[in-house]
């Protein structure tokens, strides 16, 4: 009962003082907004220079006629991929070699512990490797990278074998 009455004590006051003082200070203030800025109304725009290149596709610069470049090293890309160009050459491992008749083979190890035999001609890795040689310490292939121009360059890479002590790590 006594806490009612003082908060019916406390807000009983009209705090008349607090309002006087809000009066006096909002007297000489008037406010003023800035008209709003005229709309001016959508003019569609229709590209009809189709035969112009298209300003949202990277172009490669075309070399000026009769200086023009013999690289002709693009890849098939009709050729039906083998089982090891679905990984990164990174991921592959050179595990051992044998011979059928006259020709080497490469054991190759996926990520997934698939063991596949290669031989020189083969394809291997996501940039359109080739094996062209083996010997009992590794692999040489022939890659093809494309820049940003578009232009194929070609590259060799090396997959040596995969020692006892790295393989021990590979399997933990």
């Amino acid at each position: 009962m006594i806490t009612v009455a003082l908060l019916a004590g406390c807000g009983g006051q009209s705090h008349q003082d607090l309002r006087n003082w809000m009066g006096e200070q909002g007297k000489g203030v008037r406010g003023k907004l800035d008209p709003l800025p005229q709309i001016k109304p959508y003019e569609p725009f229709a590209y009809a220079d189709f035969d112009l290149p298209d300003p949202f596709k990277p172009r490669k610069i075309e070399p000026v006629k009769g200086t023009e470049a013999t690289s002709k090293l693009a890849p098939d890309l009709n050729r039906r991929k083998e089982p090891l160009e679905a990984y990164p050459l990174e991921g592959l491992s050179m595990v051992g070699t044998l011979e059928k008749g006259k020709t080497r083979y490469a054991l190759v190890k996926t990520p997934e512990r698939d063991i596949y035999q290669v031989r020189q001609g083969n394809h291997m890795g996501q940039n359109f490797g080739v094996v062209v040689g083996i010997s009992d310490t590794d692999i040489k292939l022939k890659e093809l990278m494309q820049d940003g121009a578009g232009d194929w360059s070609e590259r060799s890479s090396t997959l040596n074998l995969l020692q006892a002590d790295q393989k021990q790590e590979q399997k933990k």
